[in-house]
């Protein structure tokens, strides 16, 4: 199993944004559309299996649970070179920093993958909930399963921020998802062997799911799915959600939600996980 120093890593991170600013608009785009559908195939995973564990084993469980599935998304995303938002915050200004790339090229990146990233994410939500969270009963009404029930659920709570504390806190928590987020993308640059970077990728991305960090690509699947599976709840299965059901909708989701979290997610990958390491090792760059 190889290693790559951090020195290493920033030349790897620089050559592979540099590649990134080079490709064409459409294949970014695509590329992008591709890692956000992964992204949600993850978090679908995610609600999946931690549906009904918090009432067995406790709240800890689940968010384990969810900890230990979720980075299925960002491996297959990583290892396809698929194109991901959260990656291209940090890896496109390594290119700008070491090659004296423009940042006119950099924000199309981030543009463009961004909005892959939503769009991926937003039609596999509705694969999803056409696919497995609804069904069709004998008059060929839709009824909503137990899945339908949990995605609900986590997207009201996601969506449940107001006020500018509730502001704060959605940014600090993906400040903290596009730190964790970043760093399993450098620990995946640092292997050479592909059971190295499934390894490294997959503890810290475990790690900010667990923790109920704040992801903007995830809340792009979960969100628009709940919202859709919302509408055929009976309302017992309304009433077991409890009255943060009530803060889901799309207008708190965009304000109290993407928006924060993305400036959030952007800002932990610039800084924290980008900047922070090109200037601690820019020295030992040849």
């Amino acid at each position: 199993m190889g290693y790559h120093t951090p020195a290493q890593i920033l030349k790897s991170g620089a050559a592979s944004g540099q590649y990134r600013m080079s490709l064409p608009s459409w294949n970014i785009l695509l590329r992008g559309g591709m890692a956000g559908a992964y992204i949600g195939m993850g978090t679908a995973l995610m609600v999946v299996v931690s549906t009904g564990v918090a009432d067995m084993l406790g709240d800890g469980m689940a968010r384990l649970l969810m900890g230990v599935t979720f980075p299925l998304g960002v491996i297959l995303a990583v290892m396809t070179g698929a194109e991901l938002f959260t990656g291209d915050a940090m890896l496109a200004p390594f290119a700008a920093f070491r090659h004296n790339s423009g940042w006119t090229g950099i924000i199309r990146v981030w543009i463009l993958s961004y909005l892959g990233n939503l769009i991926g994410a937003a039609g596999f939500a509705c694969l999803m909930v056409y696919g497995v969270l609804l069904q069709s009963d004998p008059s060929g009404v839709l009824t909503a399963g137990p899945y339908a029930v949990s995605t609900v659920a986590l997207a009201s709570e996601h969506c449940r921020y107001a006020g500018i504390w509730g502001l704060f806190s959605c940014f600090i928590k993906a400040v903290s998802a596009g730190w964790l987020l970043n760093l399993a993308i450098l620990l995946g640059i640092c292997a050479d062997d592909a059971f190295g970077k499934i390894v490294g990728i997959w503890f810290p991305a475990m790690t900010m799911t667990a923790s109920g960090f704040e992801y903007s690509i995830t809340n792009a699947y979960l969100v628009p799915a709940g919202l859709i599976a919302a509408e055929s709840l009976s309302p017992l299965q309304v009433a077991t959600i409890g009255p943060q059901v009530g803060s889901l909708g799309w207008s708190s989701f965009f304000l109290w939600n993407l928006i924060p979290s993305t400036v959030g997610n952007l800002a932990g990958g610039l800084i924290f996980a980008g900047l922070l390491l090109w200037i601690a090792f820019k020295k030992e760059l040849s």
